[in-house]
């Protein structure tokens, strides 16, 4: 392929077919569903998104790959050529009369967690989102409690979504080719009761703090009593380190604290 592949971006295009194949499967929406494609590259999954439903919005930062993206936009089929991240998501899809709202996207490495805390923060009613992300990071989202993997990221995703690995995509999928290999990851959203997330989103970040002291030392400044009162409830104690506990005990600890 002849083009210009810009560090700064990230970008790795996916070639694989059978790759392309699989990540297309793993969603099924509706026509009257709406799919939000991040980081189209040079449109490997653009091409087969756009007949999925009759909703498409798809953003792209590169104004170098619009000339093999635009062929692919029509009266409700539409690219943003933008920065995501500076994006309001719910400004840009106000007038699309969507059901349901599947997200898809090969996610630059290095601003994989922005990107999805974007997402959720942004508070758009998403049925499904569909990432391809680094492989080591595809472990940690997907982690369980008591696993070295497992951190405040794992908690802050499981409130919102399950969590699931689909399939490994090695690096020869890509061109060029990175230096680590990719997993696929799939989110499907969670209806739960609203807590105070500013409050949830502090908390677990205090209690994994440091990785190996124990919640007693990691939550100093919150009320001892009251923490060890939720936590016996669960089975679970100070001495208990953060990656001990699930997304429903953090919940729990933000709701009586």
């Amino acid at each position: 392929m002849d083009f210009n592949f810009k560090k700064r971006y990230g970008q790795n295009f996916l070639q694989d077919k059978n790759i392309i194949d699989k990540i297309i499967l793993s969603i099924i929406p509706n026509p009257d569903d709406l799919i939000i494609e991040i980081g189209l590259g040079s449109g490997a999954l653009t091409k087969h998104l756009v007949t999925k439903s009759n909703y498409y919005l798809g953003y792209e930062i590169d104004l170098d790959v619009k000339k093999y993206l635009d062929q692919y936009i029509d009266e409700t089929h539409n690219i943003i050529y933008d920065d995501f991240l500076k994006r309001n998501i719910l400004e840009d899809i106000k007038d699309i009369p969507y059901k349901n709202i599947y997200l898809i996207g090969n996610l630059p490495y290095y601003i994989t967690t922005p990107i999805i805390l974007h997402i959720l923060e942004s508070k758009i009613p998403i049925k499904e989102c569909v990432f391809m992300v680094q492989k080591e990071v595809a472990l940690r989202f997907t982690s369980k409690p008591g696993t070295r993997d497992y951190g405040s990221i794992t908690v802050l995703l499981d409130y919102y979504a399950d969590v699931k690995y689909l399939f490994e995509v090695k690096r020869g999928c890509f061109i060029p080719s990175p230096n680590v290999d990719s997993a696929v990851i799939k989110l499907s959203m969670k209806e739960r009761e609203e807590i105070d997330i500013v409050k949830f989103n502090n908390l677990v970040r205090d209690a994994f703090q440091f990785k190996r002291k124990n919640l007693r030392n990691n939550l100093k400044k919150y009320d001892q009593d009251k923490l060890l009162e939720v936590l016996n409830k669960h089975g679970f104690g100070l001495e208990n380190r953060a990656e001990d506990l699930p997304v429903e005990v953090f919940i729990d600890l933000t709701k009586n604290i």
